[in-house]
C-alpha cells in the first residue's frame, strides 16, 4: 500500500534532483544565461506561464528582455525564441543539436505518441520515417500525382457545404480525413458513420489535449506516474489509458485493412501498400511503416482543417477580399468550371489572400518545441544542454519588420507593384524548421489552397444576419478559430455546377 510518507519522499526527490542540476548548471557556465523574467527560488518560473495565449505573453517578454528569452521551471530550462532570424539559425542551420524533442510524459509516454514522427526522438527511427516520407511527398513535383485526388475531395467539400453549410468543421475533417486516408492507406471513407473516420478523429483531439502544455500535473512531476491509481491526484492515468487504446486502433487498424486488401489484390495504391512491397520487412520496419503512415493522418489533419476554417473566417470578416479574390477567378476560370492547379499561378491575388489568411492568425503560434542535445554559445549567451526550445511563430507573423501593420488583414502586403508575389512567405515559418520541418507541407499546401480557390469560386461567405458574431480561438498546440458563418452559392449557375462536378468526381 503506498504511504503518504512515500509520496513526501517522492517530492523531497525531485526537489533535490532538481536542486543538483542546478548547481551542475551554474558551475559549468561560460557564459551568460539570456535575459528573461525572474523567478523564484526552486521553482522558477512555473507561477508566471501563461495558461491561453500564449505566444501573446511570450512576445511581451521579447519586448521588456529581448528577442531571446530564457527561463526555468523546476529546474528545466526553456528557451523562447521571438525572432525568425533566430529561429533559421539555430533550429535550421545548427539542426544537428536543436532536432530532438522534450519527453512529454501524459501525450508522449503514457498515452503512446512518442512512436509519431511529431514526438519521437530525433535518431535511426525518425530518420527512416522521414525517408519514407520524403519518397512519397518530399516535393512538389512527387506531390502532383496527388493532385487529381485532393481536387476530387475538394469538389466533395463542397457539395458537403451545399448541403450541410452549417457543419463547417464537420465538412472541413470529412475532406481531410478522405485525402489523407486515401493517400496513407488506400482507404476511402463512407459519408456518414465512418467507424475509422471516428476514430482517428478523436485521436487527433486527444493528441492536441494530451500535448498542451500544462496541461498535465505529470508532466511536471513525472515521478507521479508510478503512483498507484487509487492515490489522489492520479485520474490522469485512467485518461491516459483510454486515449492510449483509441491511438492504438487509429495506428493498427487501417494498416490491417491495407494488408487485408492486399491479401486479395484489392488495395488502392497508397503510401502504406507501396512501402510494404518494396521494403523488406525485417526487425522494426513494419512498425516503422505504420507508424509513419499514422503520423501523416495524426500531423495534417487538424491544421489542414484549421487552416481552411481560419481562411473561411477571414473572408467573413474582409469581403471587400472576398470580391476582388472572386472577381480573379471568375476573370480566369468563368462559371463553366471549377479553379484547378493549372490556374494557380494566374490568380496572384488569390495567392496573396491564402498567404495572408495563413499569416493573420497562425494556427500552431509556437510549434512543437525542440530540444538542445548539447551547450550552445549564440549571441555570447549560453543555451544549457537539454532546454526547451520554442520557436514564437506567432510572434514572427506580426513581426513589423516583415509585415507593416500586422494587425492589419493585406493580401496586398505579398503583391509587388506589378502582381508579382512578394517575399516572406508565411509557409516559410508554419511548417516549422530544420529536421523537424513538417514531412507533408507540400500536400498540405496543395490541399489548403484547392479549398480556398474552389469556395471562393462557388460560394458567399458573410456574417450570419441578426447573430453578432462571437469569434474565439482555442489555446494550446493547435490554436483553432470558433465562430459562426453564412455560406451560401453565389448564384444558381454557381449551384449547378457544385452538383455537376461532384457528380463527376
Amino acid at each position: 500500500m503506498f504511504s503518504l510518507s512515500r509520496y513526501l519522499d517522492i517530492a523531497l526527490a525531485v526537489v533535490a534532483v532538481v536542486l543538483v542540476k542546478a548547481v551542475i548548471a551554474r558551475r559549468r557556465q561560460r557564459a551568460p544565461y539570456p535575459p528573461g523574467p525572474k523567478g523564484l527560488p526552486i521553482i522558477g518560473n512555473v507561477l508566471q506561464m501563461p495558461k491561453e495565449q500564449e505566444w501573446v505573453t511570450f512576445a511581451r517578454w521579447g519586448e521588456q528582455y529581448g528577442d531571446i528569452v530564457y527561463l526555468e521551471l523546476l529546474g528545466q530550462p526553456m528557451v523562447i525564441l521571438n525572432s525568425a532570424k533566430d529561429a533559421v539559425a539555430l533550429l535550421d542551420k545548427r539542426g544537428t543539436i536543436y532536432s530532438d524533442r522534450p519527453v512529454l510524459t501524459m501525450g508522449g509516454e503514457l498515452v503512446g505518441w512518442k512512436e509519431s514522427v511529431s514526438l519521437l526522438p530525433y535518431g535511426a527511427r525518425f530518420r527512416e520515417y522521414r525517408k519514407f516520407m520524403a519518397k512519397a511527398i518530399g516535393s512538389k513535383a512527387q506531390v502532383e500525382r496527388y493532385l487529381p485526388l485532393v481536387e476530387r475531395e475538394t469538389v466533395r467539400l463542397l457539395q458537403r457545404m451545399l448541403d450541410h453549410p452549417k457543419d463547417v468543421s464537420s465538412n472541413l475533417r470529412k475532406t481531410a480525413a478522405a485525402i489523407i486516408l486515401t493517400f496513407s492507406h488506400g482507404y476511402r471513407i463512407r459519408e456518414e458513420g465512418d467507424p475509422l473516420f471516428k476514430v482517428v478523429h478523436e485521436a487527433v483531439e486527444q493528441f492536441f489535449k494530451a500535448a498542451t502544455p500544462g496541461a498535465f500535473l505529470v508532466d511536471v512531476f513525472p515521478s507521479l506516474r508510478y503512483l498507484p491509481s487509487w492515490f489522489p491526484g492520479t485520474s490522469f492515468k485512467a485518461k491516459a489509458k483510454r486515449w492510449n487504446e483509441t491511438l492504438q486502433k487509429m495506428v493498427d487498424v487501417p494498416h490491417e485493412f491495407v494488408k487485408e486488401q492486399m491479401a486479395i489484390n484489392a488495395e488502392i495504391p497508397s503510401f502504406t501498400s507501396e512501402l510494404l512491397k518494396t521494403e523488406t520487412l525485417e526487425g522494426d520496419k513494419e512498425h516503422n511503416i505504420k507508424w509513419a503512415a499514422a503520423s501523416l493522418y495524426s500531423g495534417g489533419s487538424d491544421t489542414t482543417v484549421a487552416a481552411i476554417h481560419t481562411f473561411i473566417l477571414t473572408m467573413m470578416l474582409f469581403p471587400d477580399a472576398q470580391r476582388r479574390a472572386q472577381a480573379e477567378i471568375d476573370s480566369v476560370v468563368g462559371n463553366e468550371r471549377l479553379p484547378t492547379f493549372a490556374d494557380r499561378s494566374s490568380m496572384p491575388f488569390v495567392e496573396a489572400v491564402y498567404k495572408e489568411s495563413l499569416r493573420w492568425h497562425s494556427l500552431g503560434p509556437l510549434g512543437l518545441p525542440h530540444m538542445l542535445k548539447e551547450d550552445d554559445i549564440y549571441k555570447g549567451y549560453l543555451l544549457p544542454r537539454g532546454s526547451i526550445v520554442i520557436p514564437n511563430i506567432g510572434k514572427f507573423l506580426h513581426d513589423p519588420e516583415m509585415y507593416p501593420n500586422p494587425d492589419v488583414f493585406d493580401p496586398t502586403r505579398f503583391l509587388e507593384a506589378d502582381g508579382r508575389l512578394a517575399a516572406h512567405d508565411p509557409r516559410d515559418f508554419i511548417f516549422g524548421f530544420g529536421r523537424r520541418i513538417c514531412p507533408g507541407l507540400h500536400l498540405a499546401d496543395a490541399s489548403v489552397w484547392a479549398a480556398c480557390a474552389m469556395i471562393l469560386a462557388v460560394f458567399d461567405i458573410d456574417k450570419p444576419k441578426g447573430v453578432d458574431v462571437a469569434l474565439t480561438y482555442t489555446s494550446g498546440t493547435l490554436s483553432r478559430p470558433q465562430f459562426e458563418c453564412s455560406i451560401q452559392p453565389r448564384s444558381a449557375k454557381a449551384r449547378d455546377l457544385i452538383t455537376a462536378s461532384e457528380e463527376r468526381a
